[in-house]
């Protein structure tokens, strides 16, 4: 245990970022704001909500994969005495355990629109703000393209995928009914069915595969309508073909709107060329107190969307909680977070 160690060590453990994570972070996750993701009635013991939502702070802080994560939680004193466990031999869990959390506060979030997580973060910040007197009356407001952690693919690969992962989504009687009809597209990866064709052949697949999708959903609608590969199916259909007299027919890529689906992977990243670079991802908007005359600053506000999002309709979300939060009078910005609608906000606040 931490009390078994040297006091010399153990002083430089208490002072050490573990130390301040512990009372500065750890001690202020209220396990209320999750509460409504568990159940009143009795039931088997849970790992303490404060362990799991400060183990995925240390994980994005600290760049871990989930591996990296569970061994830093499992052997890294550190790490342990920054979540409140002082002994080698107590709090473990499994791996799933955190899987299961992460999935609760998706569903949470998809059925109620509530944001757990930024509700964590902005009590642990608002609490900060109070007990460090940080001065919050100039902000500044900023954002930043975040890319997507997703392969970059051709239109062509993108569609052979999406057929592959709809193949995969049938169950055993539907793939061996269906084998002939996907067999030129499930012989390998997306990449190695482009690999060998010419540019100029592309379109020409693209066609095909619109001809296939337009057959197949009809035909598989009934048996998996609920199905997110058949969803995924049905909007790549719609995103990149129209259909015309003679049947079907590719978008042209001038058509292809920003939010079309980037990969398979990631529902939500989108398209966006700023300043002459394309980005596929999202972007996120940052405000942050800036008062020249203290040493400690605080970002206040953290807000997420696909990266068509425009910086003023966040702005113009943001702006009220702001002012209910923190003592906010001056806020900088750019050019690019101007609109009358922001003005209005503004005005009225």
């Amino acid at each position: 245990t931490v009390t078994t160690l040297p006091e010399k060590q153990r002083k430089r453990l208490e002072a050490s970022w573990a130390g301040t994570f512990y009372e500065d972070v750890f001690c202020r996750i209220e396990e209320k704001t999750f509460e409504i993701l568990y159940s009143e009635k009795a039931s088997r013991p849970n790992v303490p909500v404060n362990v799991l939502m400060g183990l995925e702070i240390l994980k994005d802080g600290n760049g871990w994969t989930d591996e990296e994560m569970y061994d830093n939680f499992c052997y890294n004193v550190q790490v342990r005495y920054a979540l409140g466990v002082h002994s080698l031999d107590e709090g473990l869990f499994e791996l799933r355990t955190t899987y299961n959390f992460r999935r609760r506060l998706v569903q949470h979030m998809q059925a109620t629109g509530e944001n757990l997580v930024e509700a964590c973060f902005e009590q642990i910040t608002d609490e900060q703000l109070e007990v460090y007197a940080v001065k919050s009356g100039v902000q500044r407001v900023d954002s930043k393209q975040i890319a997507s952690n997703i392969r970059q693919t051709t239109r062509l690969q993108l569609l052979v995928e999406v057929l592959q992962r709809t193949y995969r989504m049938l169950n055993a009687a539907d793939k061996l009914q269906y084998h002939d009809t996907f067999a030129p597209y499930i012989k390998g990866s997306s990449g190695k069915y482009i690999y060998r064709l010419k540019g100029e052949k592309h379109q020409r697949h693209i066609e095909q595969i619109g001809g296939l999708m337009a057959q197949l959903l009809p035909q598989l609608v009934e048996k998996y309508n609920t199905d997110t590969g058949y969803a995924i199916l049905e909007r790549v259909f719609n995103e990149h073909f129209k259909r015309v007299e003679s049947g079907v027919a590719a978008k042209a890529g001038s058509e292809l709107a920003a939010d079309t689906l980037q990969s398979p992977d990631d529902l939500e990243a989108t398209f966006r060329k700023k300043c002459g670079e394309d980005h596929v991802g999202y972007v996120v908007n940052v405000t942050e107190t800036v008062d020249e005359g203290q040493g400690v600053q605080l970002i206040t506000k953290v807000q997420t969307e696909s990266n068509t999002a425009d910086d003023a309709k966040m702005l113009n979300e943001a702006l009220p909680d702001l002012v209910e939060r923190t003592e906010l009078e001056t806020l900088y910005t750019d050019g690019t977070y101007s609109s009358p609608a922001v003005d209005t906000t503004c005005q009225e606040q």
